[in-house]
């Protein structure tokens, strides 16, 4: 995009119709504490090349992952992406966040959500799914509100403490302000949600539980299932590896009412942290509640196939009153990524997918125990798993990263301060068994 700064003559007529005599009259609402004194300390202009010289010095300071083996998850995982993704999703007629208003104009963008939501609601066992969120932590988030929405009576909302810390921040950021009450589910001695904890809980709207939780561990969600109906409240099932799915049992065979989660897995590089995507799918009970977009598929008045935005329950379209979110971000460009993947994987591909995650973890985590690693759980898990580190494992992992170019799990002890030598490992496809070899020979060395 250009830059095409405003030049004397248009500041000189923009403040004649203003009133103002000068910029600084024009700014005089804003305090002086606020504003700069000195002016920018701005280094000279450079030519369009050495600008380019420049960024790319600054550029190679990054250790990027893809000259690094990666064997760290905690909710943003590396992944094999085929070439057609990228492809097809940099063509004109995709590349762009825009909500398709207008159908005449935008059917192959919302042919390409309709299709997302399709294979979502396929991944996830569900009946619909939304046409995406900002990211898995604020999904997660509208799920604890229509709980909570929903129920006439109670304000508190049951949270297990194995959700990524991460999405509880967000979860606590929006419910903080309405007033409403997240109590926390312990984990048990086997790195999983204690259902006993929540069964002894009274008045909640709803109980969240992540599988593959935080720490890796796969939850049972059956057994909450059992306990939300005695209790009369909502399940709500997350998670932060969409690719789980395609080994694990889906979550809507359990009976869940609602599931969030990220699909930064399903074609998108980590690109240091971001974007995501909001996965966000529930029953049909639970159509009217859910908040952003969906899009239906109808036939018009000459019996031609067409795409529709059919609901959209946000405060561009009803009463702000009445709509179940005014949070509106919506990853569109993400979406259709998360679709050209899956689709270019197909049902066999993500489940072959899966099952290298599942193995190559194993192998990693039996391999880190014969160096002297210590295994927590004995959990079933997914492609990250939770090992006590020996003594002097914390100057072993500095110097992985600065010889070898690797890193070496998640450091627990800031999320659980009671897991201090504990790390988080994690291994997806694209880990070799070099590398892994080559971690534990270190670690025994």
């Amino acid at each position: 995009m250009r830059y095409l700064p405003h030049t004397r003559q248009d500041i000189d007529q923009m403040l004649a119709v203003t009133g103002h005599a000068d910029l600084n009259q024009l700014f005089e609402t804003i305090p002086d504490s606020a504003k700069t004194k000195t002016g920018l300390n701005l280094p000279d202009a450079l030519s369009e090349w050495d600008l380019n010289a420049e960024m790319e010095e600054l550029a190679s300071q990054n250790a990027a992952c893809r000259s690094y083996t990666c064997l760290m998850g905690a909710g943003s995982y590396d992944h094999h992406i085929p070439a057609i993704v990228p492809h097809l999703i940099s063509r004109s007629e995709f590349m762009t966040a825009y909500t398709p208003y207008q159908p005449e104009v935008s059917q192959g963008t919302l042919q390409g959500i309709y299709e997302f939501q399709t294979m979502i609601t396929a991944l996830l066992g569900m009946d619909i799914a939304t046409a995406s969120h900002y990211d898995g932590g604020t999904a997660l988030a509208e799920c604890a509100l229509i709980a909570l929405r929903k129920s006439k009576k109670a304000n508190k909302i049951a949270v297990s403490s194995l959700i990524h810390p991460a999405h509880r921040q967000i979860m606590q950021t929006y419910l903080d302000p309405s007033g409403y009450e997240i109590v926390d589910i312990p984990a048990d001695r086997n790195g999983l949600t204690d259902v006993a904890a929540f069964k002894a809980m009274e008045g909640m709207a709803g109980v969240a539980v992540q599988s593959p939780n935080f720490l890796g561990n796969i939850e049972d969600l059956g057994s909450f299932r059992a306990c939300a109906d005695e209790k009369k409240c909502l399940l709500i099932s997350s998670f932060t590896e969409a690719l789980a799915h395609g080994l694990l049992k889906r979550p809507g065979s359990f009976g869940v009412d609602l599931v969030a989660g990220e699909g930064q897995s399903l074609g998108m590089a980590k690109s240091f942290g971001g974007p995501g995507l909001g996965l966000l799918a529930g029953t049909k009970k639970m159509m009217r509640n859910l908040p952003g977009r969906f899009v239906g598929k109808t036939t018009d008045s000459n019996g031609q196939r067409g795409y529709v935005l059919t609901l959209a329950t946000r405060e561009q379209h009803i009463r702000r009153e009445k709509a179940a979110s005014n949070i509106c971000s919506n990853n569109g460009l993400n979406a259709m990524t998360a679709a050209v993947y899956m689709a270019a994987a197909g049902k066999n591909g993500i489940r072959e997918i899966a099952r290298l995650n599942h193995d190559k973890a194993v192998y990693l985590k039996n391999m880190l125990v014969d160096a002297g690693f210590e295994s927590v759980y004995d959990s079933a898990f997914f492609n990250e798993f939770v090992v006590k580190a020996p003594a002097g494992f914390a100057d072993k992992r500095r110097e992985l990263a600065e010889k070898h170019n690797l890193f070496a799990g998640v450091p627990l002890e800031s999320y659980y301060p009671d897991m201090a030598d504990h790390y988080l490992f994690c291994a997806t496809e694209t880990v070799s068994r070099q590398a892994m070899d080559l971690l534990a020979k270190e670690v025994k060395s």
